[in-house]
């Protein structure tokens, strides 16, 4: 381990240690943000570990997600909650794995079509099923506090970081570094890209599973309109990329001033969020394609302090 790796480690731990220590401030109102600001911070990095290299937006998070929070509803009476996570873990691999083998041979626009109509062709099955059954929803009761879903969170942001660093370090890594630069260059040079990219893309599958699967206990009641909505996929989309993908730490960039700034939005704007989210997302595209982490970058630069 190089010494810049070792302060980023001891910076990472200290961080860490530092966001987990926010329920002893006692403030209901911080907790609740702590908490959606660690599942955004999840979400968008595990999102930035397939798209930033690759290239490919995906907008399957909100699929993902639904599936890990109907997971624990289903579930929840059947088995130890602490069982379900892997099970969440599992059946979203599994879903990336095929939606990944029928959609990463394509490329650009269409890719992002499929993955926008993922969630919603999800939700109208599980609508249909509930519909069949007469049931509306179902109840998430149990013992877990806010403070226990924070730490949770945490704990899995923690190892998403840590899967992002080995796989930056991995012959995977490296591969998908080339694909993203010309993806037929790395077809000529003998890299199987459809099953890396297929690989990788069960990262955030995962992820985004067992996120859902720990905040279903949050929400209580669950029905397909709220584990299923496309604003999430969109919202950890504009995270991610405010923050940029070119670091591993890009993502908490974006996501901390996003969240803020969108619940003031929220609560002033309730009635337009869908509008101001399109135009936040154009505005990131067009003035900010880098994100914040190109601006340090670019920062740095001038200032002769070299890479990072």
């Amino acid at each position: 381990m190089t010494g810049q790796e070792l302060r980023a480690l001891i910076l990472s731990t200290l961080a860490l240690a530092a966001a987990a220590a926010l329920p002893a401030l006692g403030s209901s109102y911080w907790l609740t943000m702590g908490v959606t600001i660690a599942m955004y911070t999840v979400l968008a990095t595990s999102w930035a570990l397939f798209s930033g290299p690759t290239h490919y937006i995906s907008l399957a998070t909100a699929a993902f997600f639904g599936v890990g929070t109907y997971t624990t509803a289903i579930g929840i009476e059947l088995l130890p909650y602490w069982t379900l996570l892997p099970i969440a873990a599992a059946l979203g691999a599994v879903m990336a794995a095929l939606v990944g083998f029928a959609t990463l041979r394509l490329s650009g626009v269409y890719f992002v079509i499929f993955t926008l109509g993922l969630a919603e062709f999800v939700r109208q099955i599980i609508t249909w099923v509930q519909n069949l059954t007469g049931q509306k929803g179902l109840y998430v009761l149990t013992d877990l506090t806010e403070k226990h879903i924070y730490w949770q969170l945490l704990g899995l942001a923690a190892l998403v970081y840590l899967a992002g660093w080995l796989i930056a370090r991995s012959r995977l890594g490296f591969a998908l570094r080339i694909i993203g630069d010309d993806e037929e260059v790395a077809r000529h040079v003998g890299i199987d890209t459809a099953l890396a990219k297929i690989v990788l893309f069960m990262v955030p599958g995962a992820v985004a599973a067992v996120a859902g699967a720990m905040l279903a206990p949050r929400y209580i009641y669950i029905e397909p309109s709220l584990a299923f909505t496309p604003m999430l996929s969109f919202q950890v989309v504009i995270m991610a990329l405010l923050g940029g993908t070119g670091r591993l730490w890009g993502a908490v960039v974006g996501v901390i001033p996003f969240t803020l700034l969108w619940e003031a939005i929220s609560a002033s704007f309730p009635n337009q969020t869908t509008l101001l989210l399109g135009v936040a997302f154009l505005v990131i595209v067009y003035l900010l394609p880098r994100g914040f982490v190109g601006l340090l970058e670019d920062a740095r630069r001038r200032l002769g302090g070299g890479g990072w």
